[in-house]
């Protein structure tokens, strides 16, 4: 394997040997590009973001400023949206599916290191892929941690830092994150009354 392959898969790896054609600067100087646009020129920011993922849908829009370590290990479904001073680390995969929303200043980190001092000082290291599923909802300043799954439908309240995996279905909050409650029909009926009241005014 490759330093590059070792790394997207969850093995050891050292960043120093990683090819040319999987350097992180081409993700980053595009950051920093996206990161000097004016906030109204939104086709360009758009185009360029496109330029820096590795998949994305119809719909995305990152807010800048925005940073990655590589970009094209971002994935993104459709109708993705996130807030200003997102990091992404993405030495392993991040992986999005539809219908995300990112709050400002939340943190992907899929880089990690060997537990052991004596290995981690001799510049090996590791990253884990992350996975937030469809229809997710991610709170201001919240941190995913390497490996973690976020299933679909889920809600992680602002300033959490998410360590262990969430299941589908559930507002999670806290550090380290636990789950609140899970999300209910009563909950849904509440929200639909609320939008059949907001066109009703709005006729």
């Amino acid at each position: 394997m490759t330093e590059y392959e070792k790394m997207i898969s969850g093995n050891l790896y050292r960043a120093s040997k990683i090819d040319a054609e999987h350097s992180s600067k081409r993700g980053r100087a595009l950051a920093d590009q996206i990161n000097k646009l004016a906030r109204v020129n939104t086709d360009e920011i758009v185009s360029l973001e496109r330029d820096l993922l590795g998949k994305s849908g119809a719909e995305l829009f990152i807010n800048p400023p925005l940073y990655v370590d590589y970009g094209f290990n971002i994935e993104v479904g459709e109708n993705f949206y996130a807030n200003m001073d997102c990091i992404f680390l993405d030495v392993a995969p991040i992986i999005f599916g539809d219908d995300v929303m990112v709050g400002p200043r939340v943190n992907f980190i899929t880089a990690t290191h060997p537990l052991d001092a004596g290995v981690r000082v001799r510049g090996l290291e590791l990253g884990q892929k992350i996975t937030i599923g469809n229809r997710v909802w991610i709170g201001a300043a919240a941190v995913i941690n390497p490996g973690v799954t976020i299933g679909d439908n889920v809600i992680i309240g602002s300033g959490a830092v998410v360590t262990k995996d969430i299941p589908a279905g559930v507002i999670a909050v806290g550090n380290p994150a636990r789950i609140l409650r899970k999300l209910t029909e009563e909950d849904r009926l509440f929200w639909e009354k609320k939008e059949r009241d907001y066109y009703e005014v709005d006729d």
